[in-house]
């Protein structure tokens, strides 16, 4: 297992070979951006923002004008605490806004844990199906995701959202976090998924307290090799907004910094996830996580030696003094 270090001295960043995005999604030589529609009244940062399709559509073309490769569209807030709605109130809430995306030509995943919001939402045009349940919460699930041959995000996951922070207890929250996402994986894999279409998500917030989202932050290379040295899976991090970076940024008081207070935070971690190897960054906010990703994969190009990032700096070392004027001018 990985310590999460990187080579003493050198100020790189752990990071894994960033795994490819599975067939029928964007693609890039960089990190993706997800940005999130949550079609609820109550989700934990931006419950009724947009709540009615016109709004819900008029945001997720907003998010896709601002740089974001895909957007999720979700009916049901999973926040700590939170009940489930019914699955025609959950359908009634997505359908409109994932037809009236796709028509418009973005690439839009559907956030749910039932297999009938699922189908219906790939009939309408989605070409994700994003569950933080990875499968567990429906058993239908994976069959479906089968047999519509799209991409599927499989999340740790310990229980719903009522009752999740009572089972946020690890003894080594990377190894139980890769060892649990495996049996899934060979669970979702022998149900018929293609394990090419499979996406890795550490579940930060699920189940977790703040030092196990950190622990996971820094060990993304295990996650997406679940703790062996096979076959990398893309990760996807959904750091976004979320109660431990409130908490880190809490006021002299101890009150958290509150949700949207947080959105430079999300910032940095996406950029430090990027050049960590991160596959794909759910965010709230999108057009400085945009930025982000690009700063990270910069960093990650001048560690490794490859890309625009890395012949850039081989040719200022090999240039010598020459090209050390030559960029004297960057400074600053």
């Amino acid at each position: 297992m990985s310590d999460g270090m990187g080579a003493t001295g050198t100020g790189r960043l752990p990071g894994a070979q960033r795994a490819p995005s599975p067939p029928g999604l964007p693609g890039a030589a960089r990190c993706l951006v997800m940005g999130v529609v949550n079609v609820t009244p109550d989700s934990f940062s931006d419950g009724g923002s947009w709540f009615g399709a016109d709004a819900a559509i008029a945001r997720g073309l907003e998010l896709a004008a601002q740089g974001a490769d895909i957007v999720d569209v979700g009916g049901e807030s999973t926040r700590p605490g939170a009940q489930r709605v019914t699955a025609d109130e959950e359908l009634r809430r997505v359908g409109p806004v994932i037809a009236g995306l796709t028509q418009a030509g973005v690439p839009v995943s559907v956030d749910t844990m039932r297999a009938e919001v699922a189908q219906a939402a790939v009939d309408a045009g989605a070409r994700l199906v994003n569950d933080v349940s990875g499968g567990l919460a429906d058993p239908e699930m994976p069959r479906l995701v089968a047999q519509a041959g799209v991409p599927y995000v499989v999340m740790h996951w310990r229980g719903h959202s009522h009752q999740m922070q009572d089972r946020a207890v690890y003894a080594d929250v990377v190894g139980e976090v890769c060892e649990e996402l495996g049996r899934r994986v060979d669970a979702v894999v022998a149900a018929g998924v293609d394990p090419a279409m499979i996406i890795l998500d550490p579940g930060l917030g699920f189940a977790k307290l703040a030092e196990h989202n950190w622990a996971l932050l820094t060990h993304l290379a295990d996650i997406s090799r679940l703790g062996g040295s096979g076959a990398n899976f893309p990760v996807l991090i959904g750091a976004s907004r979320k109660r431990f970076l409130g908490r880190l940024l809490a006021a002299p008081d101890g009150s958290p910094r509150p949700f949207a207070g947080c959105d430079d935070a999300t910032v940095a971690v996406t950029a430090l996830a990027a050049a960590a190897g991160a596959w794909c960054a759910r965010v709230h906010e999108v057009p400085a996580n945009a930025d982000a990703v690009r700063v990270g994969e910069a960093w990650r190009e001048a560690a490794t030696g490859t890309g625009m990032a890395g012949e850039a700096a081989a040719g200022t070392r090999t240039a010598g003094g020459a090209g050390t004027a030559a960029h004297a001018g960057d400074a600053g």
